[in-house]
């Protein structure tokens, strides 16, 4: 279905971002990146050398999330579980540097702060290596979040969840949430792993990336016909009312549950990096539908956020300045 929206149309809702509250649940990983330069392979084995320049740190899964929707303008708020370890510390540190509140970050003494570690040399990453528990968060603090969603939930306009399969999004905690959240009529956004992804039944919008789409429906996705497949079979399994499918490189489809079936392509120039591009994607998506954009028009905003991360290298955000200036300098968005 081709879109022919004016720019003004999706402007109008990136300038109401500030009025919205999201409340962002998943896992919670420090995202490391060691920055180098290669000139010599290793005389101990056929491996690049890699001189390191410099080490960053930034804020990966349900952190990046966040990130993403502080960045774009909206009131940020954040739950999840980490380690009791210097990580750990460090993330609390980062968000509250954000000016965001920590109340819902549960700390775990026997936890490890998920780590992912990304070596990048010439602009390309060369290896990484993951520190992590992936089994599923203490009973102590699944209470404690659903404590934290009970008193914060009738503020909120829209709850995203960011499953990254590293133990805090559960079978009870999803149980307790989800009806309340219904209940109170907020929307619900989910990036979900194929693993839980049953438990999503009813929510407002899944984004799953072609590769996940494929897995939970059994569809070797190849064609757009195969895409379509999967994205109607994702509709009738979880009776959500939308699928956002992010594609990489071919863009994104949205599938409506009313039969409306849009392609998207993609508006990045130049590729540089996908990671981090789903976190965006979601968030973006989440804030215009909070402030009352039409599913089309927000998938178009997430669009065009996404083609501003995946321009850069890392870990990512693209910040409300970037997006309102990608989309002026398109008179029109087509697909």
């Amino acid at each position: 279905m081709p879109l022919n929206l004016p720019a003004d149309s999706l402007l109008k809702y990136i300038r109401k971002f500030p009025q919205a509250k999201i409340l962002v649940l998943g896992d919670l990983i420090m995202d490391e990146f060691i920055w180098g330069k290669v000139d010599r392979i290793s005389p101990e084995a056929p491996v690049p050398v890699v001189n390191v320049s410099s080490e960053s740190l930034r804020l990966g899964g349900a952190g990046n999330v966040l990130n993403n929707v502080h960045d774009l303008g909206g009131k940020a708020f954040i739950c999840g579980v980490i380690g009791n370890d210097e990580m750990g510390r460090r993330l609390i540190h980062q968000i509250r540097h954000m000016g965001i509140d920590t109340e819902g970050v549960i700390v775990e003494r026997d936890r490890t702060t998920t780590v992912k570690t990304r070596v990048i040399a010439h602009n390309q990453q060369m290896v990484r290596f993951d520190r992590e528990n992936r089994v599923n968060s203490s009973e102590s603090s699944q209470g404690n979040i659903i404590s934290y969603f009970k008193k914060h939930l009738k503020e909120l306009d829209a709850v995203i969840i960011s499953d990254y399969q590293k133990g805090v999004v559960c079978h009870k905690i999803l149980k307790e949430v989800l009806p309340l959240i219904h209940k109170h009529r907020k929307i619900i956004c989910v990036d979900p792993k194929p693993k839980n992804f049953s438990l999503y039944r009813g929510v407002t919008a899944v984004t799953p990336n072609q590769k996940e789409a494929g897995i939970v429906t059994g569809i070797d996705i190849q064609t757009e016909e195969d895409l379509i497949e999967a994205g109607k079979a994702i509709l009738h399994k979880l009776t959500c009312r939308v699928v956002l499918i992010t594609r990489g490189e071919e863009g994104m489809t949205l599938l409506e549950q009313r039969g409306k079936i849009t392609h998207i392509p993609t508006v990045a120039k130049e590729i540089y990096d996908v990671t981090g591009a789903g976190d965006t994607v979601i968030g973006a998506f989440s804030l215009a539908l909070a402030v009352g954009a039409s599913f089309q028009e927000a998938a178009l905003i997430s669009n065009y956020a996404a083609g501003i991360v995946i321009s850069k290298l890392g870990t990512a955000t693209a910040s409300r300045e970037e997006l309102e200036n990608a989309i002026k300098k398109n008179v029109f968005t087509k697909s």
